[in-house]
């Protein structure tokens, strides 16, 4: 094997699962000649580890987490300039991403093939301020849902998100947002809330973008206008379908590039990591290409993450 491969695992993810995933990780990637595995210490670390990975001549990372994970490995990546295919091992929350990418990522034994075998594919990436994003960057409600996920006891996957979504819909203020492209300002507009999307899925259950996709050089803007809690409940009842696109308080939109406005420096999420952002005015934009990331190259491949 020619290519010099990394594992690198959050043992925190998915409240615990990582670290119960580690023995077979070790054992399946030991037998296809992978024994460089590392784990991750505190939240963000994934970073660093990719960073060493890459100064030490590593060409493939495979990242065992879920989307934050995999974000921050991508940003190692892409900031290093390194050529390096990106591999996903699901071990998280929403694990979005790979459903988009159409990566097994919770079969390891599947995932350990793709890795030495050298199937990949090439996916765009959002970038925002200095950080990149593979699935959404997020505003509004899903920054008041990310901050409740914590208060929520007893309550793992998908069932996570969607508890604090239903608390946040009766709690959370609307957001004023004013977005502009190059061909479009729409001006400010209450938002229960936006997301600009690379891949179509979201919260573990939401197609939130369901015409976006990861290889054509566009990102998709969602905006979910404010709207009472009742209102809000129908348009999120719509969303795992992707069928609330078709409520006139949702306006979807692509672009290669968006302009945010806000009356002052928002809080904002990429790829389920949570930021502050330096400005009022946001620039969001899509690196075509930007990214090797291991998966099947048939793409009618049906995959449960």
């Amino acid at each position: 094997m020619n290519d010099r491969i990394t594992v690198i695992v959050n043992p925190a993810s998915g409240r615990g699962r990582g670290s119960r995933l580690l023995p077979d990780i070790r054992k399946t990637f030991a037998a296809v000649g992978v024994t460089d595995v590392q784990l991750t210490e505190r939240p963000g670390d994934e970073r660093r580890l990719a960073a060493l990975a890459l100064h030490n001549g590593a060409t493939t990372i495979v990242a065992c987490g879920g989307d934050g994970t995999w974000s921050n490995a991508a940003n190692a990546i892409l900031s290093s300039g390194a050529d390096c295919r990106l591999a996903l091992l699901a071990a998280g929350t929403g694990n979005d991403f790979a459903k988009t990418v159409g990566a097994p990522a919770r079969d390891i034994a599947a995932t350990a093939r793709l890795v030495a075998e050298g199937a990949e594919t090439m996916v765009d990436v959002g970038q925002i301020e200095d950080r990149y994003f593979l699935n959404v960057t997020g505003f509004g409600f899903d920054i008041a849902v990310l901050d409740d996920l914590e208060n929520i006891p007893l309550v793992t996957g998908d069932l996570l998100y969607l508890s604090a979504a239903l608390r946040q819909l009766f709690k959370f203020r609307g957001m004023p947002i004013d977005i502009t492209t190059e061909s479009v300002a729409r001006g400010s507009r209450a938002h229960l809330m936006l997301i600009i999307a690379n891949g179509r899925n979201f919260g573990g259950m939401f197609q939130i973008a369901p015409d976006a996709r990861i290889n054509d050089g566009k990102l998709d803007a969602i905006s979910i206008l404010d709207a009472p809690p009742f209102t809000r409940i129908s348009m999120l009842a719509a969303a795992p379908s992707g069928r609330h696109v078709r409520n006139p308080l949702v306006l979807s939109e692509q672009a290669s590039k968006f302009t945010l406005k806000f009356s002052a420096p928002p809080a904002y999420e990429t790829d389920g990591e949570y930021n502050t952002a330096k400005s009022s005015t946001i620039e969001i934009s899509c690196i075509p290409g930007a990214l090797r990331v291991a998966a099947p190259t048939t793409k009618s491949m049906s995959v449960t993450v």
